[in-house]
């Protein structure tokens, strides 16, 4: 089967992404806004339970996240994603470097540039217009994220929760 790791930012920020997700992002109705820690992966049932076991007892070592989204801006001209730029954090960089190691040791596939997809797989045209118009708002958004979730993909495309992990490390 197919996971993934992801944050989900509060009702207010995804709000927020939606208004632009239902125009811009055709995987609008496959997954609510996210931030992507972890790409799609295959695991075995056997393998996932291990995996689950090992996100435990990682959260319980971990801070809750503090979530800052700066601006609007994209991937363009490698990739036509307009995405919220969500500022790395020590404690964002940390979540993400502890997905990629121990059971679910991998070299991320890109650099980790932690973020919120609005829009894609828009035509160069499209991509011009739409980032030029979104680029003049304020879109300024900070909250703190205390869980992270892991999901698997339906027959159907769509992804759902399969366990929710909640960072436990008190502030010193």
């Amino acid at each position: 089967m197919r996971y993934g790791i992801v944050l989900f930012p509060a009702k207010k920020l995804q709000d927020l992404a939606n208004s632009y997700r239902k125009r811009y992002d055709p995987h609008y109705a496959l997954i609510p806004p996210h931030l992507t820690l972890k790409t799609p992966f295959e695991a075995s049932d056997e393998e996932i339970k291990a995996i689950s076991k090992e996100l435990r007892r990682s959260a319980r070592e971990l801070r809750p996240v503090q979530l800052e989204v700066t601006k609007i801006s994209s991937f363009s001209p490698v990739n036509n994603v307009i995405y919220l730029k969500v500022e790395p954090t020590e404690e964002l960089k940390e979540l993400h470097s502890m997905l990629h190691s121990g059971a679910l040791e991998s070299e991320p596939e890109y650099a980790f540039v932690p973020h919120i997809t609005i829009g894609q797989k828009l035509s160069d045209a499209e991509m011009a217009d739409v980032l030029g118009q979104l680029k003049m708002q304020d879109n300024h958004h900070s909250e703190q994220i205390d869980r992270f979730h892991l999901l698997y993909q339906l027959e159907n495309g769509a992804w759902t929760v399969y366990e929710t992990f909640i960072l436990e490390k008190e502030e010193i």
